[in-house]
């Protein structure tokens, strides 16, 4: 049997990584820089962002229009092509990064990304998630290579509003649950073949980095302050979750995301607390323990994650609409199919409803 891993080129991380490494690590990429921000970055730090390069490499700076769409990448890959941009650089959260990503491979010229959130696992990988303007998911798509830099600026995280880590918390969370159940059908990653043991470790050290230090990272994060604890976290959510999903592959928890987000009342939810509520209704799916189960809804209690589909905008939610969310879970190509369990629509709505039931139980009793 062929296994298959896929990283990034480099990754850096740490306090002050911006000011200290952001100039030195795009120079040796290239001369000029096509640079995406997101518009809080570009407004918060713009002008930190643009005094660390000065010197360093020429640049021009593009401010994102909210959606990973392909009418954005086409945007933006024209803007670069016009520029005449030597390496394509994204500075913000998870849809700004997969759309320099992917104006990057379609340009064929390198990738550096800077994520300013530790809220998704997207940085790390070569997978770019598209949706339609209107932010109904739409594909997936896998670049040619993944990002030449990763760069993290602890500092810049601690500073952002702390559900954006509790929300990449419940991203990392499916990790090692999905990668387990790649492991046991042998399913493959997202290169299409199995991930080798180190994908699979990795996926579990992620999940045993968030049960020790979530709880004391979101208090850093609270006080906006860099602890050793918040760094743990930030590496889990950005490297060792994306790293894990990558390697060792998707499975219900994601697909579970993708389905919800046919119901535009979830979408001013953030992808990591979808995936959260998909992934206790994956373990409703999967038949986990009942102490696993119970580790897990403690957890997203305690971190603040959902645990009811209140929690995601849908409390008075129909069977109707809920099946849709499960017809699109199972949509032909969908990574629930890397489960070794029988998969149906009707069991992902089932797993739903049970999750839900069992979040609404733990509130009445808390």
């Amino acid at each position: 049997m062929i296994t298959t891993a896929i990283f990034p080129g480099r990754y850096v991380q740490g306090s002050g990584a911006v000011e200290k490494c952001l100039g030195d690590e795009l120079s040796r990429l290239g001369q000029k820089a096509l640079i995406l921000q997101d518009p809080v970055v570009h407004q918060k730090l713009g002008s930190h962002i643009a005094k660390a390069l000065e010197g360093k490499i020429a640049c021009q700076v593009e401010v994102f229009n909210s959606e990973c769409s392909d009418e954005e990448i086409d945007r933006i890959s024209a803007l670069a092509q016009n520029y005449g941009a030597e390496v394509i650089v994204g500075i913000g959260g998870g849809k700004t990064l997969d759309t320099a990503k992917a104006t990057g491979a379609f340009l064929k010229l390198p990738i550096a990304i800077v994520p300013t959130l530790a809220s998704t696992d997207a940085p790390c990988s070569s997978l770019v998630v598209i949706y339609t303007q209107e932010g109904k998911f739409k594909r997936y798509m896998m670049i040619p290579r993944n990002p030449d830099v990763v760069l993290v600026d602890s500092k810049i995280i601690a500073q952002a509003p702390v559900r954006f880590l509790v929300s990449g918390i419940g991203d990392a969370l499916a990790t090692w649950f999905e990668a387990e159940d790649c492991r046991i059908k042998m399913a493959g990653n997202m290169t299409g073949r199995p991930g080798p043991m180190s994908a699979y470790g990795l996926a579990r050290l992620c999940y045993d980095t968030l049960l020790q230090y979530a709880i004391l990272a979101k208090s850093a994060c609270e006080q906006q302050q860099v602890t050793p604890a918040l760094e743990l976290v930030i590496e889990a959510n950005t490297l060792l979750s994306g790293l894990g999903f990558e390697s060792g592959g998707l499975a219900a928890a994601h697909a579970i995301h993708n389905g919800l987000t046919v119901l535009p009342q979830t979408h001013s939810y953030w992808h990591g607390e979808k995936v959260a509520f998909g992934t206790l209704a994956m373990l409703m799916l999967t038949d986990r323990e009942p102490e696993v189960i119970d580790t897990v809804y403690n957890f997203c209690r305690d971190v603040g994650l959902p645990t009811t589909l209140a929690d995601i905008g849908l409390k008075q939610v129909s069977d109707d609409d809920l099946m849709k969310v499960a017809e699109a879970s199972c949509n032909q190509g969908e990574t629930i199919h890397n489960e070794p369990y029988e998969i149906s629509a009707e069991n992902v709505l089932a797993a739903l409803r049970a999750a839900d039931a069992e979040g609404q139980r733990r509130k009445l009793f808390a």
